[in-house]
């Protein structure tokens, strides 16, 4: 591989911290609102139906997701992510308003299906827009650390968001879940039309539509390598989490009476290391190697995603997911960064709108696979080839930084790569010279 020029990181145009922060606040109060009600859903759900009510609400919710953002990445690359997150995020707020005024006057199920069943569509639709709004504000080594400070917010909303919500249900109705929700995405709306303020718009494309643009996110995985790699990275480790920590660790609690506060202190310890980690990435991750972020992360997850399996201790078992934890706050990030990286900016949407529908899917798809696997296997075993699994990820990895660096720019084609010569960016080069270690 050969190491092209490299542009002086002090001539590229300085980062726009502050709508950065404001962009990652106001999303970050959005999801905490989100997660809040979620918990009051749920609780209401299971005071009107039990367990098929929740799962009915669970549905409505998801699938309009699912087939929305298989629409939303191209909407994005069309439309642009101004005029498509101001469109769906004040409809959310319109939307969560006139629920809670339904909820103060009607006290039935049907409506909380409906509002979740439009929610969970216009989410879709601008998720992969959200996804396309950091790259545009930060790029090289600067990316990184834009993206450590957004998984930093996503981990400290459910942090926050979800006792909110069970203090809310406690004391008050659904409605008050709604309202309060109403007020986050409208404060949310207001950082989007600061931040995206001044966004050009997109050239108009002859002869595109929505609907044969809904498919440029499979063929963008088709014909780029690198982007291919990263996103079997990222599916393969995200596949890996979805069944030890939603089925396997609630029965490993069970079968050696550890109680169910185990699996919370689990689960905390995890979250833990991740913020830690997600903090100091937001100031520190440029200066860490890639190699070290990206593949030995990944590596050493999938060894402790493993080894959870065999503590003998609640104590033992929260070490290790700590441990875990420190290590997914510096490799999430990256490989988020790299897979914005990788992907042509006039396809940004549609890329992050694969990454988006891997995410979601990986859970319920970890979940039956995995479950189906234990009957068989046993859960120890099962929870063991988990690991396996997300030793997929830093392979994959290697795999993709071996690949040719893509143009990056709004006309780049697939696995169309730089002239010789050619400057690229800090981040590029620094793939190549990784490389070279690793070799």
């Amino acid at each position: 591989m050969t190491t092209t020029a490299v542009s002086d990181p002090d001539t590229r145009p300085p980062t726009p911290w502050g709508r950065l922060v404001a962009l990652v606040l106001g999303q970050g109060l959005a999801l905490t609102g989100d997660y809040a009600l979620i918990v009051a859903l749920a609780w209401t759900a299971v005071q009107h139906g039990g367990a098929g009510a929740i799962t009915l609400l669970t549905l409505a919710a998801a699938v309009p997701r699912a087939l929305a953002l298989i629409f939303g990445g191209a909407f994005a690359d069309l439309h642009g992510p101004r005029f498509v997150l101001l469109r769906t995020t004040s409809a959310r707020a319109v939307l969560l308003a006139a629920g809670a005024a339904t909820m103060l006057t009607v006290d039935a199920f049907w409506p909380l299906v409906v509002l979740a069943a439009v929610e969970g569509a216009l989410l879709g639709l601008g998720s992969p827009s959200f996804g396309s709004l950091i790259p545009e504000l930060a790029d090289g080594d600067r990316l990184d650390r834009a993206n450590s400070l957004y998984a930093t917010v996503l981990r400290l909303s459910p942090i926050i968001g979800t006792p909110l919500g069970a203090a809310l249900i406690g004391v008050g109705e659904i409605w008050h879940a709604l309202a309060l929700v109403t007020l986050t995405c409208a404060v949310s709306f207001g950082s989007l039309v600061y931040v995206t303020k001044g966004f050009p718009e997109p050239a108009p494309q002859r002869g595109e539509s929505l609907l044969r643009r809904s498919g440029d996110g499979l063929r963008l995985l088709a014909g780029n390598a690198r982007l291919r790699w990263m996103f079997v990275c990222a599916f393969c480790l995200d596949m890996s989490f979805g069944w030890p920590v939603e089925v396997a660790l609630p029965v490993l609690a069970r079968e050696r009476d550890w109680g169910v506060e185990a699996i919370g202190i689990a689960v905390a310890a995890f979250s833990a290391g991740a913020l830690l980690t997600g903090l100091a990435g937001t100031m520190i991750a440029h200066r860490i190697p890639l190699w070290i972020r990206l593949v030995a992360t990944g590596a050493g997850i999938a060894v402790g995603i493993a080894a959870m399996s065999l503590m003998p201790s609640v104590l033992a078992l929260s070490a290790v997911g700590f441990a875990v934890g420190v290590l997914s706050g510096f490799n999430g990030p990256t490989i988020v960064t790299l897979y914005q990286q990788a992907a042509p900016r006039a396809r940004m949407g549609a890329a992050m709108s694969m990454l988006s529908l891997a995410g979601i899917a990986t859970v319920p798809a970890s979940i039956a696979l995995f479950g189906g696997l234990s009957l068989v296997l046993g859960l120890t075993t099962t929870w063991l080839l988990c690991g396996a699994v997300a030793l997929i990820g830093p392979v994959a990895a290697v795999l993709a930084l071996r690949s040719p660096v893509q143009a990056g720019g709004p006309e780049a084609e697939p696995d169309a790569a730089p002239p010789a010569g050619e400057d690229v960016t800090t981040q590029e080069s620094q793939f190549a010279l990784e490389m070279e270690k690793v070799r």
